[in-house]
């Protein structure tokens, strides 16, 4: 029925649609299957992947001798030998996730299980492709050499930079996009300076993956993320997966427009959306009244001292972002709508609070599992730890395509064991 939630009557699964990657898919099938579980035996395995015993059997083997799983134990409960449970192995390899901005660089290791491992926050005085690439690779080398021992090997590199790729100069507001990359794939450079595999995003598509891993989104299939960050972008998870766009530049929505809801708006790049809700819109604002907030630590403080230029702030941006809120509600369906980035989540929650009365929408409904807008888990390292989440996803999460879930038995194990066992998850 049209307004009704339809999710309690339609359940969707991830479906292996290329034979001969089946093997490679249903491995990360069963990963995520355990990530999201924590741990389980293989008899839960095979009835959440929907595979057949024997084939959860060979990929947890391999992914034991790969060091991805560990054992722990054996979970006690009713008759019969207890079944021994797997988990995400924490000590496995890592991934690195780099945040390059205009100014500065966050780097950050992160295991499988998603801990921290090590970050590191430095200063930039050149961004171009001559220099980011080498610097990339120093900061990871230092980072890994101070974990020592436990410095496992990386399945790959995440980085981020500001979009818009490949239109250099359209930001609205400050340093957003850096010189000097038009025309310049930076994979390759950074893949040749590290040795390692490299995936690239936006700084607000990789944030949400990574909330989508990390946060408040682990268990919402489809969410909005508004990142807040020099400008202002947006990240889309669609059943699970981000919505990058044709040239990787889905979200910016900071250059928009729109009629703020109690002001008078403008038009062209003056009356762009992160004018007036972005990080650096407050720190303009706060400027000009003699204020100075470099830091995140620096714009809580004067928020927790009630400060008047800070209160201001808060309510025109919620005058924009209030119905931002209904039209990202109204074109994506998502089941909420997360704010993070580089605001602290005091600011955070006090702009979310400022939003009511939100305008109605598609989203305007009294049977919710979850409030339209919240606000994300993952904290000052957003970006980064989405950068980091790239290379994770995909290693952990099945990139297929998404259909209703048929009714049947798991699929069968074919004859030849290490190439036919072809079978689809169940997300949780």
């Amino acid at each position: 029925m049209i307004g009704q939630d339809k999710r309690a009557g339609r359940r969707r699964v991830a479906i292996g649609s290329n034979p001969e990657r089946n093997r490679a898919h249903n491995r990360r099938v069963v990963l995520e299957v355990i990530r999201l579980h924590g741990h389980l035996g293989r008899t839960a395995i095979a009835r959440h992947a929907r595979l057949t015993p024997q084939a959860v059997a060979n990929i947890v083997d391999e992914l034991l001798a790969e060091g991805l799983l560990i054992e722990v134990g054996r979970l006690r409960s009713g008759r019969g030998q207890p079944p021994i449970q797997f988990a995400v192995n924490p000590d496995g390899p890592l991934t690195a996730g780099v945040e390059v901005a205009a100014d500065h660089m966050v780097t950050v290791l992160v295991d499988l299980a998603g801990g921290l491992r090590g970050q590191a926050i430095s200063p930039l005085e050149r961004a171009d492709p001559g220099h980011i690439p080498d610097r990339i690779d120093k900061e990871i080398r230092a980072l890994r050499a101070s974990l020592g021992a436990e410095a496992s090997r990386l399945l790959g590199i995440g980085v981020v930079m500001p979009g818009p790729f490949e239109i250099e100069g359209m930001s609205s507001v400050g340093p957003a996009t850096l010189p000097g990359w038009t025309g310049v794939d930076p994979m390759p450079l950074i893949a040749r300076a590290t040795g390692q595999p490299v995936s690239l995003d936006n700084d607000a598509t990789a944030a949400a993956v990574g909330e989508r891993l990390y946060g408040a989104g682990r268990q919402i299939m489809s969410f909005c993320y508004l990142y807040f960050g020099v400008g202002l972008g947006l990240g889309v998870i669609q059943e699970g997966r981000p919505l990058r766009g044709a040239f990787g530049n889905a979200g910016e929505i900071g250059h928009i427009n729109l009629a703020p809801r109690n002001r008078r708006g403008a038009y062209g790049p003056e009356g762009a959306l992160e004018r007036f809700a972005s990080v650096f819109a407050l720190r303009e604002r706060l400027a000009a009244a003699g204020r100075q907030a470099a830091t995140i630590e620096a714009l809580a403080a004067l928020h927790a001292a009630g400060d008047a230029v800070m209160r201001d702030w808060i309510a025109e941006a919620a005058d924009y972002l209030a119905p931002t809120v209904a039209m990202l509600e109204n074109v994506f369906d998502p089941e909420t709508i997360i704010f993070g980035g580089g605001l602290p989540d005091a600011v955070l929650d006090a702009v979310i609070e400022a939003l009511e009365p939100l305008p109605v929408s598609v989203a305007t409904r009294r049977s919710r599992a979850l409030p339209r807008v919240i606000r994300g888990q993952t904290g000052q390292l957003t970006a980064a730890l989405g950068a980091a989440a790239l290379p994770l996803l995909e290693t952990v999460s099945p990139h297929l395509s998404l259909a209703p879930a048929p009714q049947q038995p798991p699929v069968e194990e074919a004859q030849t064991p290490n190439e036919g066992e072809a079978g689809h998850a169940e997300p949780s």
